[in-house]
């Protein structure tokens, strides 16, 4: 796939500073080649649905729970360069047996905060060569989790989409990494403030 020009009309800063991207934002030639783009990257939907559905699998036989798709694509935000962020909901007091269970299975990246006083457990491993990155959250934060999915799913526009996948792609080709990084936690910020939403060091870019 052709990566397109990232020269844009667009004031990045002003909407990095602002924290979101709506159609109001967005001359209308600005708009064509951010929906054009968003378009290319639906391509990519059917084959990351077959592998999100393998991996779903093997971590339900792993772990005898179900997961979400706690990520870009299950939010549709997805790059090209996109892995899969999936998630569980786990008992704290059974993490020990969880990092057995995984052990040999998938890779142990570490613990993050996930609000100010919970964390997560995050592991990764590889489907049909997409990265799959694996959080084990307590159950009550799976919990809002899930409602705040639910909540971006009904609530965020297609328009929506458009803009904020066009800016994330901007910062990521104009090597604005840090930024790239803030900016793919927006969304969840937005309507799930209660969560620590801190950036994570890039490791390829989702």
């Amino acid at each position: 796939m052709t990566t397109p020009d990232p020269a844009t009309l667009l004031d990045l800063d002003a909407i990095r500073a602002t924290g979101w991207a709506d159609r109001s934002d967005f001359p209308d030639a600005e708009f064509d080649r951010a929906e054009a783009f968003y378009t290319a990257m639906r391509a990519h939907d059917e084959r990351l649905h077959t592998i999100r559905g393998k991996a779903s699998e093997l971590i339900e036989q792993w772990t005898g729970h179900q997961p979400r798709d706690v990520g870009s694509f299950g939010t549709r935000l997805n790059l090209e360069a996109s892995d899969l962020d999936l998630g569980i909901g786990y008992p704290v007091e059974r993490r020990a047996e969880l990092m057995s269970t995984l052990d040999g299975r998938a890779r142990f990246l570490g613990e993050r905060y996930t609000s100010f006083s919970t964390t997560r457990l995050v592991f990764t491993f590889t489907v049909d060569d997409v990265e799959i990155d694996l959080s084990a959250l307590t159950v009550e934060d799976f919990a809002v989790a899930c409602r705040m999915l639910d909540q971006i799913d009904e609530a965020m526009s297609r328009d929506e989409r458009v803009c904020h996948t066009w800016v994330k792609h901007l910062l990521r080709a104009t090597g604005r990494l840090e930024d790239y990084a803030a900016w793919k936690l927006v969304t969840y910020a937005r309507f799930c403030p209660e969560f620590n939403w801190v950036p994570i060091p890039e490791k390829t870019g989702s």
